[in-house]
């Protein structure tokens, strides 16, 4: 499990394109420190195992669904990513409970910055709408992030100037994808309810 505290901004080395899957070599010396052999790391908000780990760099395998469903494949040497290591036991929980299991992918839609901090607007697939209230939770590329205006096919997000230093939110421009995944309690109550007819 993940919190959406992004720890640092890593960076795709390599890319080795497979048959049904690629293969990336990531630099990140902090999520790197004591990495082992199928430890977790979110990349974009995206769980991914350790298959090797040399120095400050670490490769992963991702597997075609994975591919489809966030985009990671879009992803080219030079890309910068947000990396976070698992949260431990007993860890405070800065943000909210993220699984790294993207639901989908949002596009940047406009960009409005201030003096203090930056609104940025984001599509929204229509599958996932009903998860997404004001004031909620979502994830946006492995951060946690506060919805502030919930659309149909939209939502929107203040960013401080932190997150937007420290995160790939402060590069991406409109038009670029970002993976979403949303609030998992909102998938468990809808399903709870719907196995009881949506009745107490």
């Amino acid at each position: 499990m993940f919190t959406g505290i992004v720890e640092e901004l890593g960076e795709i080395t390599a890319v080795e394109t497979l048959d049904d899957a690629c293969r990336f070599r990531l630099r990140g010396p902090a999520v790197t420190e004591g990495a082992r052999h199928g430890d977790s790391i979110a990349v974009n908000g995206v769980c991914l195992t350790v298959v090797g780990h040399e120095g400050d760099e670490f490769t992963a395998d991702v597997m075609a669904e994975t591919l489809n469903r966030s985009s990671l494949g879009a992803l080219t040497v030079g890309s910068r990513v947000n990396l976070e290591r698992p949260t431990a036991v007993g860890a405070r929980l800065g943000g909210h409970i993220v699984q790294g299991h993207v639901d989908g992918t949002g596009e940047i839609l406009e960009r409005k910055p201030s003096e203090h901090w930056e609104i940025v607007k984001i599509s929204l697939p229509a599958d996932l709408a009903r998860y997404v209230v004001e004031k909620g939770s979502i994830t946006v590329d492995g951060i946690s992030l506060t919805v502030v205006d919930a659309g149909p096919d939209f939502f929107t997000v203040s960013l401080i100037p932190t997150t937007l230093a420290l995160t790939t939110l402060g590069l991406k421009q409109p038009g670029d994808p970002v993976n979403l995944e949303v609030d998992v309690i909102a998938k468990y109550v809808e399903r709870l309810l719907g196995a009881q007819g949506g009745t107490r």
